[in-house]
């Protein structure tokens, strides 16, 4: 290997360790947020009663180094079934560590797939912005995204995603990634940034939270169908609209309000996972972009 190649390669080795640690952040950053409606903080467990905090930190140590090595493969020019095979080893290994329980598995594949394309676009030279990233995964692997779909009876199409996609006719984690995220690119993004362009020592907590409600307010989440079906969902978007009309996060009593719909998911047993997993997307993108 000449001299301009081991540089371009130990330039690759360092953007997969920066582009793993960021995913893992994002995943911290998710969890430890809080108000989050239905969802598990370090102040409760949400709607959930089979995982704490604790459970995800099991998670999050389990898969510390698949997002560092998918971001390799990506930067290597991996097809998508090497990515697959990648996300099927990680999933085992959660559940591995959380005792079958599903903590990452949106993230997992999203994540995943991004770590893949920031490799990708690290390693030709590009510059990682979030939209180049996101459009990445979309240009690279999306046909593959969408023809990896399990077929109707087999076993891999029991998934609760799956099984609600079918039920009610909506689309999930497979399009959003497939098409580019554009819930994260379109909304989630931008109110995060709106947010990050104001004053004050918890912007970083508000544009988390103003993100979060936005995407509830938007996606059909599987998560919240499985739970409560289509009343469910739309009670739970209309409480996250009324949320930012009411002036989400720049509203003086935001904290008061966040909690209040939090405390209303959780007596309906409603949890916004998608919502959550996307969040997650939303956290990685944006610092992506930003210096470490």
């Amino acid at each position: 290997m000449n001299a301009p190649a081991r540089i371009a390669a130990a330039r690759a080795a360092v953007d997969c360790e920066r582009i793993g640690r960021l995913a893992v952040r994002s995943l911290y950053r998710e969890v430890a947020l809080a108000p989050k409606p239905g969802l598990v903080s370090p102040v409760d467990n949400g709607s959930h009663d089979d995982m704490d905090m604790s459970t995800f930190f099991r998670s999050l140590f389990a898969l510390r180094h698949y997002f560092r090595d998918i971001a390799h493969a990506g930067a290597d020019g991996a097809g998508f079934a090497t990515l697959q095979s990648l996300g099927l080893a990680a999933e085992t290994q959660m559940l591995a560590a959380t005792g079958g329980i599903n903590t990452h598995r949106g993230a997992i594949f999203n994540l995943g797939l991004l770590c893949a394309a920031a490799g990708r676009v690290a390693a030709q030279g590009g510059t990682t912005t979030a939209g180049h990233v996101a459009h990445t995964v979309a240009r690279c692997w999306g046909a593959d995204i969408l023809a990896a779909r399990p077929a109707d009876g087999t076993p891999q199409a029991d998934s609760h995603g799956l099984r609600v996609a079918r039920r009610h006719g909506t689309t999930g984690a497979r399009e959003q990634a497939a098409a580019g995220f554009p819930d994260v690119i379109g909304a989630a993004l931008p109110a995060m940034h709106e947010v990050l362009a104001t004053s004050g020592d918890d912007r970083q907590t508000r544009a988390a939270v103003q993100a979060l409600f936005v995407l509830i307010a938007r996606l059909d989440d599987s998560n919240l169908l499985w739970r409560g079906g289509r009343i469910g969902l739309a009670y739970a978007q209309a409480a996250a609209l009324s949320f930012i009309e009411a002036g989400g996060v720049f509203a003086d009593d935001w904290i008061a309000r966040a909690q209040a719909t939090h405390d209303s998911f959780v007596a309906r047993r409603l949890s916004p996972g998608g919502a959550a997993d996307l969040l997650a997307v939303t956290l990685f993108l944006h610092e992506l972009e930003c210096p470490e």
